[in-house]
C-alpha cells in the first residue's frame, strides 16, 4: 500500500466520521425541538383547558345555571345556537344533541324546534325544569 493510497483512504475515513458526528448533532437539535415542542403544546393545552373552565364558570354565574338547575343556560343556547343542539348537549341529551345538528342540516327543522325547546324552557319553573328535563330526561319538548 502507498502512502497517497493511505492518505486517501484516511481523508474518507475523516469525511465519514465528520459526517455522522453532525447526523448525531442534527437528530440531537432535532430531539430537543420535539421536546420543547411537546412542552409548549402541554402548556398551551393546560392554558386552554383552564380558560374553558373559566368561561364555563362565569356563565353559569351570568346566566345563573348552577350545577343543579341548568334552565336558563339551556334556555338561552336554545334560542341563540339552537341549530347546532347545544342545549341538549348541556343538559346530556348526547344522542339528541347530533339528532338535532342532522336535522338542522338536513330539512332545517333542527332550529325551529330549538326555538320552541327555548322558549318552553324558559317558560317553565325551576322545579318543573329541573324535574323534567334534568331528572326525569325528557329529551324532546
Amino acid at each position: 500500500m502507498n502512502f497517497r493510497h493511505f492518505l486517501g483512504k484516511r481523508k474518507s475515513q475523516d469525511e465519514f466520521n465528520i459526517n455522522l458526528i453532525m447526523s448525531q448533532e442534527k437528530n440531537n437539535l432535532g430531539d430537543d425541538f420535539k421536546k420543547e415542542a411537546k412542552e409548549t403544546i402541554n402548556d398551551l393545552a393546560g392554558d386552554a383547558k383552564e380558560a374553558a373552565n373559566d368561561f364555563v364558570d362565569g356563565a353559569k354565574d351570568v346566566l345563573g345555571g348552577s350545577q343543579e338547575n341548568k334552565k336558563v343556560l339551556a334556555g338561552i343556547l336554545a334560542i341563540l345556537l339552537g341549530p347546532f343542539g347545544v342545549h341538549k348537549f348541556i343538559l346530556g341529551y348526547n344522542k339528541e344533541g347530533i339528532l338535532q345538528i342532522l336535522l338542522s342540516l338536513l330539512c332545517g327543522i333542527g332550529g325551529i324546534i330549538a326555538l320552541i325547546e327555548g322558549i318552553i324552557y324558559l317558560t317553565k319553573s325551576d322545579e318543573e325544569f329541573y324535574q323534567t328535563y334534568q331528572v326525569g330526561k325528557k329529551p324532546w319538548f
